[in-house]
């Protein structure tokens, strides 16, 4: 400690508003690690609450991230100016400290190698990244006006830099004449359209081509919809709940729907029904759980593998947030298969060429194919919702009450039906231009 003391005491001034700057320097890298972390790490809902929130700092979010390739070139280039002055500035200093404590020169080298390249990599690097990890929406907020004038101020330097990254990308990038974007499918599909083309053929190719595009929730059905059976249910019981409910397969749950245990498939238990009690229980399989992010072409190849037809759809909470089925998967392909599950009851009526009436549960994939429209403009639009209601719910931000509306370019949602948990029914007005 001593000998510390008189190594701090003996340097020059100079020395000492270096190691000042230096300190300055560790916490401005310290700044830009963290940065980088928090604005790109921020999840769609938390940029979705940005919007609608407003404010200056998260408007300079948004407009950040809209160019992420200049945003990631400005970090990166002021992280390492500061970095490479803290080492230039170190080296000074550690040279004069070692003159002055009689350390022989050849010990510079390694100080610096050990002690600034660790002060560097902790101070600058792994402890702000950690921390930025878990307060993400705070520093990318508090970080975005800075990160704007250097933007602005290193802007020549970032020209260069994005420049050159996409020249080089397309120089390295695989090439290939026969790459085409779902979109450009899309497009060849209508073009190629003509007499020979029916349109039930021109439907099929259409949802091929979306097709890995769709994530789960999209088409799942929802946790309001699901049937499943209390796994307390006596042998009598199940065989009553098992006639009315009239599916093949049903999930079991123990105390919440959060907790299925398990799927019955119903052949197991029929060899049974002359029995007065049967331990059900062991004839359950496992369930397979899926998240709803999933994109359908992965759950249907899973579900050729696994050979399951049902899959339990959870949130990331691990919550269960409905069922779906390899109908499902496959109505999104070919159109709407008449299976167990579908309701026959009234989901929508067609009042006339502009309007339609559909129950709040109704899925957006189903509307887009009952309408006849592309679904577009939902998609750019729609947080995690999957039904009409959600996405009603998303526009107003509330439950809305009966006689409500909602407007989204040609489109008017006017709320037919509602309680205190949900949207049930939605009329929906649209003009020509709005189609397609």
């Amino acid at each position: 400690m001593t000998l510390i003391l008189f190594m701090v005491g003996s340097l020059e001034p100079i020395t000492m508003v270096a190691l000042a700057v230096i300190a300055l320097l560790l916490v401005g890298s310290a700044a830009m690690s963290a940065s980088e972390v928090a604005l790109f790490s921020l999840s769609p809902t938390q940029l979705r609450d940005l919007r609608e929130r407003g404010g200056s700092r998260g408007g300079r979010v948004i407009e950040l991230l809209s160019r992420p390739r200049r945003l990631l070139a400005t970090i990166v280039i002021a992280n390492n100016l500061l970095n490479l002055t803290i080492v230039v500035l170190s080296t000074l200093v550690l040279e004069e400290v070692v003159q002055s404590a009689g350390v022989p020169v050849y010990l510079v080298f390694a100080l610096q190698v050990l002690v600034v390249a660790f002060v560097i990599v902790l101070v600058g690097e792994v402890l702000p990244k950690i921390y930025a990890a878990r307060h993400a929406m705070r520093v990318a907020q508090n970080m975005a006006p800075v990160l704007s004038v250097l933007r602005i101020t290193l802007t020549p330097v970032n020209e260069l830099l994005v420049r050159s990254t996409s020249f080089l990308e397309k120089r390295l990038r695989p090439r290939s004449n026969h790459t085409l974007s779902v979109d450009s499918l899309g497009h060849a599909l209508e073009l190629t359209h003509d007499a020979s083309t029916t349109a039930e053929e021109q439907r099929i190719l259409k949802g091929i081509v979306k097709f890995g595009r769709v994530e789960v929730r999209q088409v799942m059905r929802p946790r309001t919809n699901m049937i499943a059976f209390d796994k307390d249910l006596s042998f009598a019981e199940l065989l009553s709940a098992i006639v009315e409910s009239g599916f093949s397969r049903v999930p079991v749950y123990e105390e919440t729907l959060d907790r299925v245990i398990g799927i019955l498939h119903i052949k197991d238990v029929l060899p049974h029904i002359d029995q007065q009690d049967l331990n059900w229980h062991l004839k359950l399989r496992e369930p397979y759980y899926v998240p709803e992010t999933k994109k359908l072409d992965d759950l249907l190849q899973e579900f050729q593998k696994k050979k399951v037809h049902l899959a339990i759809v959870v949130d990331e909470y691990g919550g269960t947030s409905g069922f779906i089925t390899l109908e499902d998967v496959i109505e999104e392909i070919v159109g709407d298969i008449t299976d167990e599950f579908d309701d026959e009851d009234l989901v929508y009526s067609k009042l006339d060429d502009h309007t339609w009436v559909f129950e709040g549960r109704t899925p957006l994939n189903d509307m887009y194919r009952i309408m006849g429209i592309d679904g577009e403009v939902f998609e750019e639009n729609k947080g995690d919702s999957g039904t009409i209601g959600g996405f009603v719910l998303e526009l107003t931000g509330r439950i809305p009450k009966k006689g409500e509306r909602a407007t989204l370019r040609n489109f008017t949602f006017a709320v037919e039906s509602s309680d205190n948990k949900r949207v049930r029914r939605v009329k929906i007005m649209v003009n020509d231009e709005g189609r397609g």
